[in-house]
């Protein structure tokens, strides 16, 4: 090698060095301090700017959460979603359909979540009221629900295993693209939905979630697309919002209290919830979860 070639070999490897510290240090940083938790906008996905979007709610169907029956007295609803969404697949359709047949009936619809199950992904995006804390490292970045503590593992910088077994938050690797998380996710058990209205999918569920602070770090927007061709008619994308809490910085300024359980922002509070056979509200429970054999 002569001279020139080694500068100019020389001066690739520090560009590269340099393209990677640069990357590192505008890599999202969603935990500053151990306070800062973040809330979500709501219990739903919410639709693209335009194209395919997620199954929205049955058209002239009342739609009422808790915060809103807290908020104005309204009476709770269990939702009902659009079985005639154009991106679902006839017997993902006709799922949603008897779901909504039984909330007519006057019957119970609680959330997995009601009955301590994970929920998985992507419907961890839609966990509201307590927020999502985050923990990063250089290999893994969690992020913890404080209800009930449910934790999902990001890998950061690998790729896939050849054949993950299907699991309740999937098998999710994750890179930084700038002020990005973007997080990768495959492996979902059928065991879970997408969304509060139990839309149903496959073990092809591959989903991509892009994570970003904006308005100074005050406010988070995750963008969501979604590929599962044995439940959708397509691909399609879907949005949730979030919003800081952090004492002093972020205070909850909401009539009631949105965090449920505490006034404070944080940090973290310890939590439990534990699946069990007993009813909620009268309502029918879900079992609990087992299996016939071990996972390893």
């Amino acid at each position: 090698m002569n001279y020139a070639t080694t500068i100019a070999a020389g001066l690739i490897v520090t560009c590269i060095a340099a393209d990677s510290a640069a990357a590192a240090d505008s890599a999202p940083n969603f935990a500053p301090n151990p306070s800062v938790g973040w809330v979500s906008g709501g219990v739903r996905l919410l639709p693209p700017a335009s194209g395919p979007g997620p199954v929205g709610p049955a058209p002239g169907q009342r739609l009422v959460s808790n915060n809103e029956e807290r908020a104005r007295g309204a009476q709770p609803r269990f939702a009902m979603g659009d079985e005639n969404a154009p991106i679902l697949q006839p017997w993902a359709r006709d799922h949603i359909r008897a779901r909504n047949a039984r909330v007519l009936a006057g019957k119970p619809a609680f959330s997995q979540q009601a009955s301590c199950w994970p929920v998985g992904v992507p419907a961890f995006l839609t966990y509201a009221v307590q927020p999502v804390y985050f923990v990063q490292s250089p290999k893994e970045v969690l992020m913890i629900w404080q209800a009930d503590h449910q934790v999902r593992h990001v890998y950061m910088n690998v790729a896939h295993s050849p054949h993950p077994k299907p699991s309740w938050f999937g098998e999710s690797v994750g890179h930084y693209e700038g002020d990005t998380l973007v997080v990768d996710t495959i492996g979902s058990t059928t065991r879970t939905y997408m969304d509060q209205f139990d839309t149903p999918h496959t073990e092809q569920l591959h989903t991509i979630e892009r994570f970003r602070m904006l308005d100074n770090g005050l406010h988070m927007e995750v963008l969501l697309h979604v590929e599962d061709p044995g439940a959708f008619t397509t691909p399609w994308n879907a949005r949730q919002t979030y919003r800081r809490v952090e004492p002093v910085v972020a205070e909850p300024s909401d009539a009631f209290n949105p965090l449920s359980s505490t006034s404070a922002a944080g940090p973290i509070l310890e939590a439990s919830c534990a699946e069990n056979p007993n009813s909620l509200m009268g309502a029918d429970a879900l079992p609990i979860p087992q299996t016939e054999r071990p996972d390893f």
